[in-house]
């Protein structure tokens, strides 16, 4: 039995890998005006590779139903409105993710990890 991220065609299976959506996640993310960076603060970034731990990074859930949960942690830039940046970050990973993959999205979680002066 397929799951809903993969599709038969006459030469065989092609299966979207969670990397990719994840990927697409963070090109879109990252489009958008106000959006310093994805991941966590400069200085926890730093103090988690110092400690040799992987830093927080876009997660991707697919659920019983084959819906997809994204978190996307991401840093503002100072001096933009935090709602708007977050709803803008939303909309553009909702289209780039409708366009590029056809699969359902449930949730796009935005947590804003930090404000960054630029």
């Amino acid at each position: 039995m397929l799951d809903r991220q993969d599709s038969r065609t006459d030469l065989g299976i092609i299966r979207i890998h969670k990397n990719a959506i994840a990927s697409i996640t963070s090109i879109a993310a990252s489009e958008i005006e106000g959006v310093s960076f994805l991941g966590e603060s400069f200085r926890f970034s730093w103090w988690l590779l110092l400690r040799k731990k992987k830093a927080c990074s876009i997660r991707v859930e697919i659920d019983k139903n084959q819906e997809l949960k994204i978190t996307i942690p991401l840093v503002v830039k100072y001096g933009f409105n935090i709602p708007d940046i977050a709803s803008s970050v939303q909309e553009n990973v909702r289209q780039a993710l409708e366009n590029s993959t056809n699969l359902t999205l449930k949730d796009i979680d935005i947590v804003v990890k930090g404000v960054k002066k630029d």
